[in-house]
């Protein structure tokens, strides 16, 4: 894979081409920034920009300005090849806070190896309705240690506007949940993100997390992607890194709250 190409195609289909992530929300592009607004429960922010020494500081106080008129916090969802260098230092300037900086990791479906078995006892139960929704939150909550309240209503949201766009599935040990993960489908790209791949404490390290991706390639692969994309957490990156993801950028969100 050639990883400058596969990042530049990244860059053009899924960010300065994006398409809006839920039902109700919109893609606006102006002034050299690309961002997505929509209802205080979707994501607000900047996707793209295309900016530089001299416009970064104005777009900067343009995309302030807007989204404090609209009464949202949102995020400037920023890469380390974005450009300027400085872009990082002149966001918190302006007020922004990072958060946690991931590694964008994309492995191109040809070459990924078979998905290995479940451990006994485990099925996968495709989300198709809100109990299974409900399922999803229920293992989010327990293996990242925060609220799904947002997650549960934009995946109600997509299930009832949007159901072609994304995939999630919930492993099951017996009836209780015990791993989780969802896939968003764009139309249009060669690209499949994985999303929320989160397995409960006494369940990690049996192969879980690598069944949830191997199913989620070959639905990818069914709809015609050629890549899968993650932005992966510190946890998860040395698993996919064996599964024969690459390493591309990293990415940090920087929030801002009027």
């Amino acid at each position: 894979m050639d990883h400058d190409a596969v990042l530049a195609l990244f860059d053009r289909q899924t960010r300065e081409g994006a398409r809006a992530d839920s039902p109700g929300a919109r893609v606006e592009r102006v002034e050299g920034v690309v961002r997505q607004v929509g209802a205080g429960h979707d994501w607000n922010g900047v996707l793209w920009s295309d900016l530089d020494g001299t416009t970064a500081a104005a777009a900067i106080a343009a995309q302030v300005e807007y989204f404090t008129a609209l009464g949202r916090e949102f995020e400037w969802k920023l890469y380390a090849h974005d450009r300027p260098g400085d872009l990082a230092g002149r966001l918190l300037s302006a007020g922004f806070t990072s958060g946690p900086t991931e590694t964008l990791m994309v492995a191109e479906l040809k070459d990924l190896p078979p998905g290995g078995g479940l451990p006994d006892g485990v099925r996968l139960l495709p989300v198709t309705d809100a109990a299974g929704v409900d399922l999803v939150v229920d293992v989010h909550e327990q293996a990242f240690g925060t609220d799904g309240g947002r997650l549960r209503e934009r995946l109600l949201r997509q299930l009832s506007g949007a159901p072609d766009t994304f995939s999630a599935v919930v492993a099951m040990a017996g009836e209780a949940p015990v791993s989780a993960a969802r896939m968003e489908l764009v139309p249009g790209t060669l690209f499949a993100g994985l999303w929320g791949g989160g397995t409960v404490r006494e369940w990690r390290g049996r192969g879980v997390y690598r069944a949830l991706v191997a199913h989620r390639a070959r639905i990818a692969a069914a709809h015609g992607c050629r890549f899968l994309q993650v932005d992966a957490s510190d946890e998860s990156r040395p698993i996919l890194r064996r599964l024969g993801f690459a390493s591309l950028s990293t990415t940090t969100p920087y929030l801002y709250e009027p």
